[in-house]
């Protein structure tokens, strides 16, 4: 019987070798770090904004932080600071106010912000120019406002009628559900209305106002000190997981820096995500976001994620306009900024 041997040539020894040499580099890993799971919440829908954190997601910096990170979304600030109370989430993105409001609601929860993402809050009163409502908060006075009940921004009129000296006994307050808040406003049955602005305002040209008629009152232009949205653990997570927490902070500080420097990959992500989604609306409705609340004077200055004390102390007592502390909190009671990134890798630009 003749045995037949295998006996490579020059070249095909040398390709074998070559490719031994690189087996280690594609194998699996046998040692590979594992991942700790991380249930984040967002505030709302999937749309533009919710690029700030699925960029971070999309490039791999939750992972290299050793988190695998699942994104979902919520119907509100207020849902996004009950799923973490709960536990039910391990980390959140909502309204430090609302936060605020909620730990003076329920004093054995002790949930508290860890970055702050909103500078500045979206709160906005939007009113049509044709309706009388104008850049002078005197406007306001006499009109018909289309106002949700559980409305964030809402929640801000006593701070705002406060800070502006208005008077508004001869307003009206529609208390509208969420889908019909800008219709009501496009159709005239209303002259202005509370909302997030990169929210209303999109919506309300979708629905064929013309811009030139729409007129937007940021509140933080008109003396309400309030900060925005922040990223906030449970309770459980923040106390047996800090080092997680800080590893969050770091992958979410990236993954704003890249969505900023390419939205169009933040918005496309997003449509991924959301079937009726369009990327004019999402790819505004984002730059909005960033322009107005993300990238604020502070934020330049300093880098994103801190707070400054002064700052936060007048917010807590103008939240006290809006209904009656039981217990009022400290700064240090609201947020921690230990585990921040240090503040020159913080910077956006």
């Amino acid at each position: 019987m003749t045995v037949y041997r295998f006996r490579p040539s020059r070249r095909d020894a040398l390709k074998l070798a070559g490719a031994a040499s690189l087996a280690p580099l594609f194998a699996p890993a046998v040692h590979a770090q594992t991942l700790a799971s991380v249930r984040f919440t967002l505030d709302w829908r999937f749309e533009g904004p919710a690029g700030l954190f699925l960029m971070a997601l999309e490039k791999g910096h939750f992972r290299a932080e050793g988190l695998n990170v699942s994104i979902d979304a919520a119907s509100g600030s207020r849902e996004g600071v009950t799923r973490v109370a709960s536990g039910t989430y391990d980390m959140g993105f909502g309204d430090i106010n609302s936060m605020i409001r909620f730990r003076d609601e329920n004093p054995t929860v002790d949930v508290k912000g860890v970055m702050m993402v909103y500078d500045r809050p979206p709160f906005a009163i939007v009113g049509r120019k044709s309706r009388g409502i104008t850049a002078d908060v005197k406007s306001l006075e006499g009109k018909k406002f289309g106002a949700p009940a559980p409305d964030a921004a809402y929640a801000q009129w006593p701070i705002f009628k406060a800070v502006n000296n208005l008077d508004d006994s001869k307003m009206k307050f529609e208390n509208v559900g969420f889908p019909v808040r800008e219709p009501m406003l496009a159709s005239g049955e209303v002259d202005a209305i509370f909302g997030f602005a990169h929210s209303s305002y999109i919506n309300l040209k979708s629905r064929g106002v013309p811009d030139a008629d729409i007129i937007v009152l940021h509140m933080y232009d008109y003396g309400v000190e309030l900060y925005g949205n922040v990223l906030m653990p449970s309770p459980a997570f923040l106390k047996d997981r800090r080092d997680q927490v800080a590893a969050f902070n770091r992958a979410v500080v990236k993954g704003i820096r890249d969505c900023i420097a390419d939205q169009a990959t933040a918005v496309k992500l997003v449509l991924a995500r959301n079937d009726v989604a369009r990327q004019e609306t999402e790819a505004e409705r984002l730059k909005m976001c960033i322009d107005n609340y993300v990238l604020s004077p502070f934020v330049k200055a300093n880098g994103i994620g801190g707070i400054d004390p002064a700052r936060m102390t007048k917010a807590i007592d103008q939240i006290g306009l809006t209904f009656t502390y039981k217990n009022k909190p400290k700064v240090e009671d609201v947020f921690v900024s230990d585990l921040l990134p240090a503040a020159g890798d913080r910077k956006l630009a």
